[in-house]
């Protein structure tokens, strides 16, 4: 912002020179100029005119002579309508790459010492079954929304709460006891959580036809869901939990203890960490103790048949319980469990919950669950929605075993990756092992920014050989043209040619070369706006631009075999500069990019 603080200085220097008078910050509106027109810097006029009784087109050639005789960085100025287009001199772009060249924590600010962490919940699996493509959503957000907040100068606590108890998880269970002959993840040669799945698949089969059965009976369908005779036991199995019955209790920790393993072997591969895990089987209790205590306190409604409920209608929703009618918690008792948890171990500035759109109303009353029951904190929470993911053969169910796990993605993108480069031929020349390291980063990157570059609110379709494309707004072009920087470099250090960071200042650059320029300055306001509206779409297609740029100017311009050597070592610098904010970018994304490709 070093530019745009300079002309909003020097204006407001000329308003009270001239005018006598004084601008409030949002007066003074300073953006880049539009692609169609000459400049670099555009100050926004229309503000002015009710001030000055003038026409916008006058203020802005008036206000346009005053910054190019006041500010010495502005080459010249033109007027369109009320927008004044400033130019800067070209040595003031040079002198920003020479300030920029080697610096790894550019774009990024200084850590705010002493702040109150921000804690972000992101993953929140269930151990009912294994991660699946709207997990991968969800992990890839979280992971990167960390990074970016972090990048902002914020202190981060990364944290995933574990779905280890609860109707679902008892499913499962009772499948496995039922039909499992003890078979292990062992002894079937499958991932634990995958083991675990697809007994979650067999309860549902099983239930689906006990339930039909029921209604050719005559029973009424929403009453043979839940009189089910696998129901029922599945009911009574969960009361038999929330009371320790040892063999309940056993079963469950044993196939938990699966689904963990395989879990940990899915994000190892997607590279996604947390500062700590909460259980839910550990802060329901904390919830169920606190629901108690409001009942008490006469915030809560007892029902006749012993069910607790909050009755939220003055606030324009609805009655909502918290405790069923046999005493078992439900999913809100444990967030409040949780986030009374999170609030004690680490008192933070705020509590973000990356989890889909359709939990949005969950959230809503959450937090007026909490400030009901008089924690004034309550309203840090917040939600961090994101939509769906679709792939193009249509919607995922994980009861009907449709739903497509993270790993057998993953490893997909692992093939097309490895199909695609050896088409194009862009391996021939590398041994074994840089082959398989180079196709799991460029599978893992087109995955991670295929997800990433879509705004999260939106939902999305996912095309796994449409993301791995060389061409176009995908995760391998950028990591290409890093690697196409970095061979240039390899080609100058061949050729014994040396930098020593300085710029001949008497270089007038191209359009094409400034443009490069204002997109390179551009990454801190864009790593800014990204933490502000928790999105890291908007890094990622800033990078896609950047790369964009930075192709069309080397198919443009010659660099190692430029002549003159003041050229040269400017486009050398300037290359640096963009690979270097491609691999900082990048990696708030959570995407490595190869050295060679």
């Amino acid at each position: 912002m070093i530019f745009e603080n300079q002309i909003y200085e020097s204006t407001q220097r000329f308003f009270k020179e001239n005018y006598h008078t004084s601008l409030t910050e949002e007066t003074i509106q300073v953006q880049k100029t539009r692609k169609e027109f000459e400049g670099d810097f555009t100050l926004v006029v229309f503000p002015f005119v009710k001030l000055l009784k003038k026409s916008p087109e006058a203020i802005a050639a008036e206000l346009g002579e005053y910054l190019l005789h006041h500010l010495d960085t502005i080459d010249s100025f033109n007027v369109i309508k009320g927008f004044l287009n400033l130019t800067l001199k070209s040595n003031h772009w040079l002198n920003f790459l020479e300030t920029i060249q080697g610096r790894n924590d550019f774009g990024f600010n200084p850590l705010i010492i002493n702040s109150k962490p921000v804690l972000i919940e992101f993953s929140s699996p269930n151990t009912n079954k294994p991660l699946h493509l709207g997990h991968i959503r969800n992990n890839l957000l979280g992971s990167s929304l960390s990074k970016v907040l972090e990048a902002n100068g914020k202190k981060v606590i990364r944290v995933n709460l574990v779905n280890d108890r609860g109707i679902h998880i008892c499913k499962s269970m009772l499948a496995w006891q039922k039909w499992g002959n003890e078979e292990n993840p062992d002894s079937s040669g499958k991932k634990g959580d995958h083991l675990v799945g697809d007994y979650y698949v067999v309860f549902e089969k099983h239930y689906r036809k006990q339930v039909e059965e029921l209604v050719a009976g005559g029973m009424d369908p929403e009453l043979a869901r839940n009189k089910a005779p696998l129901m029922q036991e599945a009911q009574q199995m969960l009361v038999q939990w929330e009371e320790n019955d040892p063999e309940v209790t056993s079963l469950w920790k044993k196939m938990n203890s699966w689904v963990y393993d395989g879990f940990d072997i899915t994000y190892k591969t997607l590279g996604v960490e947390f500062d700590k895990v909460y259980y839910e089987s550990d802060t329901y209790l904390l919830g169920k103790e606190k629901v108690l205590e409001a009942i008490e306190r006469g915030l809560l409604l007892r029902e006749e048949d012993n069910s607790v409920w909050i009755d939220l209608t003055n606030e324009g929703l609805d009655k909502k319980i918290l405790l069923r009618s046999d005493g078992t918690s439900v999913y809100i008792t444990q967030d409040i469990g949780t986030a009374i948890l999170r609030h004690d171990d680490f008192d933070p500035s705020e509590m973000l919950y990356v989890v889909g759109n359709e939990q949005e109303y969950h959230f809503k009353v959450l937090a007026l669950i909490m400030k009901r029951m008089g924690y004034d904190w309550a309203g840090m929470l917040h939600h961090v929605s994101y939509g769906m993911v679709e792939l193009p053969e249509g919607k995922m169910k994980s009861r009907e075993g449709t739903v497509v796990d993270a790993d057998n993605l993953l490893q997909e993108m692992f093939d097309t990756a490895r199909k695609m480069s050896e088409e194009l031929g862009k391996l021939e020349e590398f041994s074994a092992e840089e082959k398989e390291n180079i196709i799991r980063t460029i599978g893992l990157g087109a995955l991670k920014y295929f997800i990433l570059k879509v705004d999260p609110k939106k939902n999305m379709l996912f095309n796994p050989a449409e993301s791995i494309d060389f061409n176009g707004n995908t995760g391998p072009f950028i990591q290409y043209t890093f690697a196409r920087i970095n061979s240039i470099f390899r080609k100058a250090k061949e050729a014994k040619i040396s930098l020593d960071g300085k710029l001949d200042n008497t270089l007038i650059p191209d359009i094409r070369e400034i443009s490069l320029l204002r997109l390179l300055y551009d990454y801190p306001s864009v790593v800014k706006e990204a933490g502000d509206t928790l999105s890291p779409a908007l890094i990622a297609n800033y990078l896609y631009e950047l790369a964009k740029e930075y192709n069309q100017f080397y198919q443009e311009f010659t660099i190692l075999k430029e002549q003159n050597a003041g050229i040269r070592d400017f486009r050398l610098i300037l290359s640096g500069a963009v690979a270097g904010v491609i691999e900082s970018g990048m990696g708030l994304l959570g995407i490595e990019v190869p050295q060679r490709m």
